[in-house]
Parts: structure tokens; sequence; C-alpha cells
């Protein structure tokens, strides 16, 4: 399973920016990509991976840190026989908001662990996010 992470970039605070995250390729046991409960992570200079959004795989729960909830909105797009993409909208930034975002996927999915890291075993490769004052 491969992720591909983009639209990072430089934004104002109190703007937006949406980013996506494509998962494709073979799976385990030919499982279909959408599948895969997908989580945002994010991970700022000199602090540990932080989950931001998780989401599962039809869609229908979504899950916030307490830090975005409000202003962030994870959703995905299964409509792709062989992908699964997944966003995250991102209004209202904030300078606390800037970090390297990364995607994550597993085909688990429990309450208990969504929060980890840990608990996913499929990564993007990180996208920047910069908020500027």
């Amino acid at each position: 399973v491969q992720l591909q992470a983009s639209g990072g970039g430089l934004v104002q605070a109190g703007g937006s920016l949406r980013l996506s995250c494509t998962l494709s390729g073979r799976t385990p046991a030919g499982r279909s990509v959408s599948n895969y409960a997908v989580a945002w992570f994010r991970q700022a200079p000199g602090a540990e991976r932080e989950f931001v959004a998780g989401i599962t795989f039809s869609g229908s729960n979504q899950y916030y840190s307490d830090s975005v909830k409000g202003r962030f909105t994870i959703s995905r797009d299964n409509s792709k026989t062989s992908e699964s993409t997944a966003y995250l909208q991102m209004n209202g930034v904030k300078q606390e908001d800037t970090a390297i975002y990364y995607c994550a996927a597993d085909i688990r999915f429990m309450l208990a662990t969504l929060r980890n890291p840990s608990a996913y075993t499929y990564w993007g490769q990180g996208t920047q996010v910069t908020v500027s004052s």
C-alpha cells in the first residue's frame, strides 16, 4: 500500500489549506485500499508526532484532536476502484498548526488506539504546512 500526501504550503494565520492523501497499490489478502482507516498526524520541530484526525474506512465516522476540533475536517473519497483519497480541510489555521503533516493507514480500526502512531502500518512521506502571522 502506498500513500501519497500533498497540499502543504505556506498560509497566513486565519487562512485555509486542504491536504490530500491518496492510497493505492496492492494490499495483503487482496483487500481494497478503501477498506483502510486513515489518520492524519503532525510533527513540529522538537516535538513528538501527534494525532490530528482520523476517519473510518467508510467515511461515516471522524475523530479529531481537541486542538483542531471545529477548525479541521477530515473526509474521504472511495469512488475509484483502485485508490482512495482522504482529505484534511484546514480552516482558521494558527501558527501552532505549523508542522509536517503525515497521513497513515491501517486495515484495523480501534477507538482505543486510533490516536497512537504505532497502530498504523502504512505512512505517507509528509507534507510541510507553515502558518505565518
